[in-house]
């Protein structure tokens, strides 16, 4: 299977390559930065909730961050984070090749999510993060929840 998803390959890996392996290489190189699965999910059950949003769009322009799902009039920001690359405490197994490199690259994803809170709250907007194995319809529901109350909210004042 691997062979014919193409995961299996004869190249070596570069020198200045932090992999350890080529298959670790094209394992990782595969990996989505958006349009995942859990993503979707959540989309769809936005979309049946009624909700239109933006998808990974920069909340704020300046600032190089990118949400998954994006509600400009509400200013929410919505990121689906994955439970390896984020340290999800329930799900998140270290490596075992590599383990100080890969200790060090997701305490800085969560540092970096951690900044991002707090640049959007300091800038007004709501930011809901959604563990990739969350139930997308529980998800969806806080979603909405948070996005029609700021609605509501902001055309009172």
């Amino acid at each position: 299977m691997a062979h014919a998803a193409g995961l299996v390959t004869t190249e070596t890996v570069p020198p200045d390559s932090w992999a350890t392996s080529a298959a670790s290489r094209a394992v990782m190189s595969a990996n989505k930065g958006r349009d995942t699965k859990p993503e979707k999910l959540l989309r769809s059950a936005l979309h049946r909730h009624g909700l239109r949003y933006r998808v990974g769009v920069r909340p704020i322009p300046d600032l190089r961050r990118t949400a998954d799902v994006v509600f400009t009039r509400a200013r929410v920001a919505v990121f689906v984070d994955g439970c390896y690359w984020h340290g999800c405490p329930e799900h998140h197994r270290p490596a075992k090749k590599g383990a100080a490199f890969w200790q060090d690259k997701i305490a800085g994803n969560q540092a970096r999510d951690a900044e991002t809170n707090k640049a959007l709250n300091n800038a007004g907007w709501h930011v809901i993060r959604v563990w990739e194995h969350e139930d997308p319809e529980q998800a969806a529901r806080i979603v909405v929840e948070a996005v029609r109350s700021r609605l509501i909210t902001s055309t009172t004042h």
